[in-house]
């Protein structure tokens, strides 16, 4: 299974080196020197890893063959991929690679459906759910222990204990103002 793990950024010096934006939480593994990775597009690879470094808290790296600035602009917006094998599980217990996600039914701890996982997105804060429900309209899910109290792989299913209005129309009136204002006082 291929994942994309980056996205090559802008040229950083005159002597090859780029930044990445990364797209994995297993830097370390995927993004180390010696890694071979696939490009999109794929004339562009595939690239093999020679140095990488931190610097001003972003990733930089030098690829085999890439030794000026003008060769490293023009691998500019390449996105980095990775063969991973499909059963290969992240080291915490509580983690997850995306695509162990994907498909995945959603269901209400009584067991009622919401819907599937269709999209995940990696936002600063958290990550959402994007849930397609059964009546083709969608629903975002914060990947928050609070709310999603269950990810069970081998039944291919998320438990989810959302707050009042998060899936439905069951929002709780926050103040007696807002009461107020529903009853047009």
């Amino acid at each position: 299974m291929q994942l994309v793990v980056a996205r090559i950024g802008r040229a950083h010096g005159i002597k090859g080196e780029v930044t990445v934006e990364v797209r994995t939480d297993e830097p370390e593994l995927r993004l180390a020197p010696g890694a071979v990775l696939a490009t999109e597009p794929a004339s562009t690879g595939p690239l093999t890893i020679e140095t990488g470094r931190v610097h001003s808290g972003r990733l930089l790296l030098r690829f085999e063959g890439v030794r000026d600035r003008n060769g490293a602009e023009a691998l500019r917006n390449t996105l980095l991929i990775a063969d991973v094998d499909p059963e290969e599980r992240p080291e915490e217990p509580d983690e997850y690679y995306d695509h162990q996600l994907m498909d995945l039914d959603v269901v209400l701890a009584d067991g009622t459906e919401i819907g599937r996982i269709t999209e995940i997105s990696h936002l600063p804060s958290q990550d959402l759910f994007i849930v397609e429900r059964p009546d083709g309209s969608e629903v975002m899910i914060p990947f928050v222990e609070e709310i999603v109290t269950e990810i069970d792989l081998d039944e291919q299913k998320a438990v989810i204990d959302p707050p009042p209005g998060l899936v439905d129309d069951r929002a709780e009136v926050a103040s007696q103002r807002d009461a107020d204002a529903e009853d047009g006082n």
